[in-house]
């Protein structure tokens, strides 16, 4: 047994003895760094380095299996469309089933027996003038002599469609309101 006088003071001392011993601290350090230094310098261990780079970069990234096919369906090119509907406001104002008794038209495009009669020549169809009253087959009777003409060319197409002579420019100013 050893007699102490103060022992606070010595317990102190042991405590930052033993925490706060920067030159242990420092051999730890230096120990550690020479290491690293150590390790690097060997060439052998270089080479494992880049070896475990190289294979690591060989691994190989898919992307997850995904079964499904997305197919974006565009607008169909209607090159017609205000034509359509400018030639069947001036013709019928969008009724699908007028009739014009004085010069035998029906449908929405007051489509004419003559005419009808050349397309089913031209296509080998069958249609009769009351099939005309339907807005599809109507529709198709007056692309088929508009694409004759052109896509673009509405002022040509429109007094096609309407006749000859004087009255096609008056026609043709009434479809230009609706397009």
């Amino acid at each position: 047994m050893i007699k102490i006088d103060d022992p606070l003071s010595v317990l102190v001392d042991k405590i930052r003895g033993n925490t706060f011993n920067l030159e242990k601290q420092k051999r730890k350090f230096v120990s550690f760094s020479s290491f690293l230094s150590n390790l690097f310098q060997n060439q052998l261990i270089k080479k494992l380095y880049l070896l475990s780079l190289f294979l690591s970069m060989a691994v190989r990234v898919v992307a997850p299996d995904q079964k499904a096919l997305y197919i974006h369906e565009s607008l169909p090119v209607e090159p017609f469309s205000r034509l359509l509907y400018a030639i069947g406001m001036v013709e019928t104002m969008g009724n699908t089933m007028a009739y014009n008794e004085f010069e035998n038209a029906a449908g929405i495009f007051q489509i004419r027996q003559v005419r009808l009669d050349d397309y089913n020549r031209r296509t080998g169809n069958n249609y009769s003038l009351k099939d005309m009253f339907n807005y599809e087959i109507s529709e198709k009777v007056f692309l088929y002599f508009a694409s004759v003409i052109g896509p673009y060319d509405f002022e040509r197409i429109a007094k096609s469609w309407n006749g000859s002579g004087p009255m096609t420019e008056f026609y043709w100013k009434k479809i230009k309101k609706y397009l």
